[in-house]
């Protein structure tokens, strides 16, 4: 008789994770269902499902007959992903937090728990997505600790674990993973690689999950749930008004109470303002946000990005942009955008041409940077 493996799987509560635990037991592994709480609904007015959220968790681990656990990070969101969160909104960005979520707790300080406090040999989400190698070579995967240095050395890995999209193009949460570490991925399972969102229903109709096939698929902000954006901030940052500034003549349009309320490219609900307006700049200084008019205005397009250090999920950074100081590579920065093509370049220095900023990058106080040109 073979070794039975030992996989925690995070239990969210929803569908997806319920069927990744119960595809997990029917593969024949020991599953432990471990539900995690990021938030403290006590701390702001609103409702968060999250007590909600654990029942439903614990249903099912019931239901499969296998263990179930409880863990609080709530610590650890607020100073590493939320109080970042709130700075970075202050300046005029506006961060991805399920992003940072999966970066800071979920891939790590949940991971360190399942491997190093119950044992595991693995993790396990209900993630849609797949890496590039099959569910026995995790269990070979042995932990090491991240480099001392800012950069992994490329040649410190063999055969790096690669990040793939999963079977469903439309659900594909790659760009929520992201961000996580290669130690990570290397020891985490993606039991609905495989399938469609509609073939995980199919199946927790079959197990009986009829609880969470119920419930509402969430689309908030990750551990906090779906609330009014605008409302749930403000009760963090003090209001900063300013005015609706219209890009093409400079007509003030109307009023706003933060500019950290609003994302570049938004719809900008503004009072008394029949013709749709969408989110061109933000003046973090004066207060102002200039919108434009229509979804196709020019001020709402760029061809050329410049980026803060790249995190590289393989090989840091890839031979190629070594080799060559640019690459070829498709970019997105919101979840369900298409993806479009693109040409990063990598350099030391800044380059002028005729007073227009050359298409370089930048190494700056030791980061590397780099400026992405749209390809035509």
């Amino acid at each position: 008789m073979g070794l039975v493996r030992h996989v925690v799987c995070a239990m969210s509560g929803g569908v997806d994770s319920s069927v990744a635990a119960l595809l997990l037991k029917r593969r024949g592994y020991s599953v432990t269902g471990v539900f995690m709480k990021n938030w403290d609904s006590l701390d702001e007015s609103g409702v968060c499902s999250a007590e909600k959220d654990c029942e439903d968790a614990y249903r099912v681990c019931q239901s499969l007959d296998i263990p179930f656990h409880q863990v609080s990070y709530v610590k650890e969101y607020w100073h590493e992903v939320f109080s970042n969160l709130l700075k970075e909104y202050e300046k005029g960005r506006t961060p991805n937090p399920d992003i940072l979520c999966n970066k800071h707790i979920k891939f790590n300080h949940f991971q360190k728990y399942a491997i190093n406090t119950l044992g595991a040999d693995a993790m396990a989400t209900g993630h849609y997505a797949r890496t590039s190698q099959e569910d026995e070579e995790v269990f070979q995967q042995p932990h090491s600790a991240p480099p001392p240095t800012l950069f992994r050395d490329r040649f410190e890995i063999r055969n790096p674990v690669r990040l793939y999209k999963g079977a469903d193009l439309l659900k594909d949460q790659t760009f929520f993973l992201s961000q996580i570490s290669q130690d990570a991925l290397r020891q985490t399972m993606f039991p609905l690689a495989g399938l469609t969102k509609e073939f995980v229903k199919k199946i927790a109709a079959e197990a009986g999950f009829d609880h969470v096939l119920k419930k509402k698929e969430s689309m908030g902000i990750c551990f906090i749930g779906e609330r009014n954006f605008e409302n749930f901030i403000l009760e963090y940052l003090e209001p900063k008004p300013g005015n609706f500034v219209c890009i093409e003549d400079g007509t003030v349009l109307g009023t706003h109470k933060g500019w950290f309320t609003l994302t570049l490219g938004q719809r900008a609900r503004i009072g008394g303002q029949k013709k749709a307006m969408f989110v061109v700049d933000k003046d973090v200084v004066t207060g102002d946000v200039f919108v434009a008019p229509t979804t196709n205005h020019p001020s709402l397009f760029r061809d050329t990005v410049r980026t803060d250090r790249f995190h590289w999920l393989t090989v840091d950074p890839p031979p190629e942009l070594v080799r060559t100081q640019m690459m070829e590579c498709h970019f997105h920065f919101i979840h369900q955008m298409p993806l479009s093509e693109f040409h990063v370049f990598r350099a030391c220095k800044l380059m002028v041409n005729n007073g227009d900023l050359g298409l370089s990058g930048l190494i700056i106080g030791g980061q590397e940077r780099a400026i992405f040109q749209l390809s035509r």
